[in-house]
């Protein structure tokens, strides 16, 4: 089996002051892909993620704002004896509220921080069961979801550096209008996940 991995990040780019009276502005990007053949069929995955944030500095040590957050992924699965098999799905997600951050300087060089967000996310996902004679459908929830993330900055030079995250906690409601449909799901990925990006404070 033949897979690969393309993984473009820029995770946590921040623009702040950790002074009061300032504006903070981050987010994370990324965008992955993975292949995989086997005797008889094949499946194809991309994935991209952007979530964005603006916020403002109200004391030294805790900043308001707002957030959101874009993602889709498509998934593709051919069978080479069986077209009619064949199934491609497309998941896309929203979501939008407000964040409070607390940060706390450990030294000139060490900075510890976590953030916690709620609001308002909607997914919509569209499967296709053949490409030669589609038999397409949609589904689409919408609800609520609160978040904890805490997170480590690196201070390099002149206030900038690099951002360090461990996974936190993530919970989501929803409920789809179509069929009366609920989805309820809590994530617990602290120390179980890592991602790196940069930081600049003015």
């Amino acid at each position: 089996m033949k897979k690969t991995l393309l993984i473009l990040a820029m995770a946590m780019i921040s623009f702040a002051n950790a002074q009061k009276g300032t504006v903070l502005v981050s987010g994370n990007l990324s965008f992955w892909s993975d292949k995989n053949s086997n005797q008889g069929s094949e499946s194809k995955g991309e994935n991209f993620n952007f979530s964005p944030k603006l916020g403002y500095q109200l004391k030294d040590n805790w900043t308001v704002g707002a957030e959101a957050g874009f993602s889709s992924s498509k998934n593709e699965y051919t069978y080479l004896e069986n077209a009619l098999n064949n199934q491609e799905r497309i998941t896309k997600n929203f979501s939008a509220g407000a964040f409070v951050r607390y940060s706390k300087s450990l030294s000139q060089t060490f900075l510890l921080y976590a953030d916690l967000g709620a609001g308002y996310k909607t997914l919509k996902e569209t499967g296709t069961n053949s490409f030669s004679d589609p038999e397409s459908y949609t589904t689409t929830f919408d609800g609520v979801y609160a978040s904890f993330a805490p997170g480590l900055f690196l201070n390099i030079k002149n206030n900038f550096g690099l951002n360090f995250g461990i996974g936190g906690l993530t919970y989501s409601n929803t409920k789809s209008d179509q069929n009366n449909g609920k989805n309820s799901n809590f994530y617990f990925n602290f120390g179980q996940s890592f991602n790196i990006g940069i930081s600049k404070n003015f």
